[in-house]
C-alpha cells in the first residue's frame, strides 16, 4: 500500500471518492458521526467522548491516526480493536477494489476503516482528523451528528499554510450544513475563521467561553453551559490542557443529550497513552526501579507549553529529558517551553525512521535553548546515564509520537 503513491500526504479527496464508490460508498452507511479536527487535543477529546458514550452502553466506533504500537490501534469496532484476521480481510478487499490504481497509504487504510464500520452495528462513529480537515481522508461524511474542533495552533505548515487564519481554514473545513460545531479554546484570529465558516453553513456554535466555560476550582473541574453546572472531579489524563479537552468533550456529551453518567465516566475512564504516560511496567522501569519515567508524544510548540504546565503541576523532583524529534517539525519551538524544567537533556534518534533529526543535531538545538545537552546511542542508554547520576530523577522521553511507540512496543 504504501508503493501505492509516491508521495506519503497528498491532500484532495479524489482518490477517496473513486475507491469509496468502488466500494460501495460505506461512509454513507455509517452510525451517526462524531467528527473531530484541531491541532493538539484531539486525540484526547475523542477518547473522554468515547468513555462518556460507553458508560451509557453505546457501541462506538472509532477512528485515530497515527498509531503508536500497532497498527490496530486506529480502527476500533464498537469498543474492541479490529482483530488481525478482520483487519487483514478488510484491507485486502480495499486493495483488490483499489485496483491499483495512485492511492496514499492513509487513504486507503481511512477506506478500510470505513468499511468495517458499515459492517458492525454500533451506536456511534469517532472519527478523527488525520491532518487538516478540508482535504483530509476522513471528510467524506456527508452530514455528521457533530464536529468537534480542539484548539488550533501552527503545525504542518507545508500542507496547511503558514498563517494560523491559514490553518484554522483548513480546520474548519470538517463543518457541514445545519450540523452543530464543539470548538475548544482558540486565538481570535483561529476562532473567527471558524465561526466564519460555520456562519456561512448555518451550523450552530458552541464555543468555549461563549456557550460553555470550563475552570478548575481546586481539586474539581467545574463546566458551564446554558443547561446548568456540572461539578466533577479532575480529569484522570494528566495536565491542565486536560481541563480543556475535558470541557469540549463534555460539551459534545451534552450536545449529544447523554446524561450524568456519561459526564462522570469521560472525566474518570478516558484512556490515551503517551499523552504524559507513567510509565509503570516494562524493561525501563525495571532498569531504573527509583525514578519517575514519563512518556509523552507531542512535538509541536503547543504540545510542549502543555508538557511544561503538566510539570509545573508536579512535585519538584530534578527532571532530565530524554528526547528524539522528526526533521519536519519545530524543534525550537519546542524546546524553549522545556527548557526551564530540564537539568539536562540526552537526545537520540528514532529507531527505524528515515526522516528522524539525528541525536546530534537534537543536543545542539537542545544547547541552543539553554539546555545541557548531550547523546545517547538509545533511550535505555540514555536512561541509564542520567540515573546513575541521579538514580530518583524523573525522566520524560518526549519528542515524536513514533518514538513513544517505539517505547511503547518495547514495554508492553
Amino acid at each position: 500500500m504504501l508503493a501505492l503513491h509516491p508521495k506519503i500526504i497528498d491532500l484532495t479527496l479524489d482518490r477517496m471518492w473513486r475507491l469509496l464508490e468502488a466500494l460501495g460508498n460505506p461512509q454513507n452507511a455509517l452510525p451517526p458521526v462524531i467528527h473531530i479536527a484541531g491541532t493538539n487535543g484531539k486525540g484526547s477529546t475523542q477518547a473522554m467522548i468515547r468513555a462518556g458514550l460507553e458508560a451509557e452502553g453505546k457501541r462506538v466506533h472509532a477512528y485515530t491516526s497515527p498509531h503508536l504500537a500497532r497498527f490496530h490501534e486506529r480502527i476500533r469496532l464498537a469498543g474492541t480493536l479490529i482483530t488481525e484476521d478482520a483487519l487483514t480481510e478488510i484491507l485486502d478487499e480495499c486493495y483488490a477494489a483499489n485496483g491499483g490504481a495512485s492511492i496514499t497509504y492513509f487513504e486507503i487504510t481511512t477506506c478500510a476503516a470505513l468499511l468495517a464500520f458499515s459492517r458492525v452495528s454500533a451506536d456511534y462513529v469517532l472519527l478523527e482528523v488525520g491532518l487538516g480537515g478540508r482535504l483530509d481522508a476522513t471528510n467524506v461524511v456527508e452530514k455528521p451528528a457533530l464536529s468537534v474542533i480542539t484548539p488550533v495552533s501552527v503545525d504542518h505548515q507545508q500542507y496547511l499554510g503558514e498563517t494560523l487564519p491559514e490553518i484554522a481554514g483548513e480546520k474548519a473545513g470538517i463543518i457541514k450544513r445545519r450540523v452543530p460545531v464543539i470548538v475548544g479554546p482558540q486565538e481570535d484570529a483561529g476562532l473567527e475563521v471558524i465561526e466564519t465558516r460555520a456562519a456561512s453553513l448555518a451550523a450552530p456554535v458552541i464555543a468555549y467561553g461563549q456557550q460553555w466555560h470550563v475552570t478548575r476550582e481546586g481539586d474539581r473541574l467545574v463546566f458551564q453551559d446554558e443547561s446548568g453546572l456540572l461539578d466533577l472531579p479532575l480529569p484522570n489524563l494528566p495536565g491542565p490542557h486536560q481541563i480543556q479537552n475535558a470541557g469540549a468533550a463534555l460539551a459534545a456529551l451534552r450536545t449529544l443529550g447523554c446524561g450524568e453518567a456519561a459526564y462522570e465516566a469521560a472525566i474518570s475512564r478516558a484512556e490515551w497513552p503517551a499523552r504524559m504516560q507513567r510509565l509503570r511496567s516494562g524493561p525501563l522501569v525495571t532498569a531504573a526501579p527509583q525514578a519517575e519515567l514519563w512518556l509523552d508524544g507531542g512535538h509541536n510548540p503547543a504540545a510542549a507549553l502543555a508538557i511544561s504546565a503538566t510539570l509545573d503541576d508536579l512535585p519538584k523532583r530534578p527532571t532530565y529529558l530524554i528526547c528524539g524529534m522528526l526533521n519536519t517539525k519545530d524543534i525550537n519551538g519546542f524546546l524553549h517551553p522545556l527548557a526551564q524544567h530540564a537539568e539536562a537533556l540526552i537526545a537520540v534518534s528514532i529507531p527505524g525512521e528515515a526522516a528522524t533529526l539525528s541525536a546530534e543535531d537534537t543536543a545542539a538545538k537542545a544547547r541552543a535553548a539553554g539546555i545541557k545537552a548531550e547523546t545517547a546511542e538509545s533511550v535505555s542508554a540514555a536512561l541509564a546515564r542520567i540515573t546513575t547520576q541521579a538514580p530518583q530523577a524523573r525522566v520524560l522521553i518526549c519528542g515524536s509520537l513514533y518514538l513513544a511507540g517505539a517505547i511503547l512496543r518495547e514495554n508492553a
